[in-house]
């Protein structure tokens, strides 16, 4: 028991370590161009739990209906319970920064016109998936480090709607939807 929890320590004094040194770099666009067409999630579910809202940015933006694509993190969660989101935890946690799960490697495998970071807390396994994911434009909330992201909103995680609205309203500021 003692040597699992020194085990966890040393990974996470690893990951931060990590983390750092990403932070200290600008992070990499490799995406051209304007407008939306894929969206990826980055969701706490300890905080929100309601992740099909996150569907309705399909129409908002009209978009295809598979460009939408959510993980969520809970702290602990049983892999024997069923969960219709894909999820990782702090069991995921491996050495240097690593991320071990199918799912997790699955989404930063992929490119994203816009990475929502939909987390108010810092911890440290969303900020490395936030790191380690590829997109061209990232919005956050201002509770978390500002280097994470592009575009920081300033609204409670538990009012989606607003933060969808305040949302809209940007992205047509920058022309990056009609």
């Amino acid at each position: 028991m003692f040597l699992k929890a020194l085990k966890q320590k040393l990974k996470q004094k690893s990951a931060r370590k990590y983390m750092k040194q990403l932070l200290s770099i600008p992070l990499e666009c490799t995406k051209k161009g304007r407008g939306i067409a894929s969206v990826g999630c980055i969701v706490d579910l300890d905080k929100f739990e309601d992740v099909n809202l996150f569907y309705q940015l399909v129409d908002e933006f009209k978009l295809r209906p598979n460009s939408v694509k959510i993980i969520g993190y809970k702290s602990f969660y049983d892999k024997n319970s069923p969960y219709s989101t894909p999820i990782f935890s702090d069991k995921d946690l491996g050495w240097k920064g690593t991320i071990e799960n199918g799912y997790a490697l699955e989404f930063f495998s992929r490119e994203y016109d816009l990475l929502l970071n939909y987390y108010s807390e810092e911890q440290l396994l969303l900020q490395l998936m936030s790191l380690k994911t590829k997109a061209r434009i990232r919005v956050g909330f201002g509770t978390v480090d500002h280097k994470l992201n592009d575009l920081i909103l300033q609204t409670p995680i538990s009012d989606f709607r607003l933060f969808k609205n305040e949302l809209k309203k940007y992205l047509k500021i920058f022309k990056e939807i009609e």
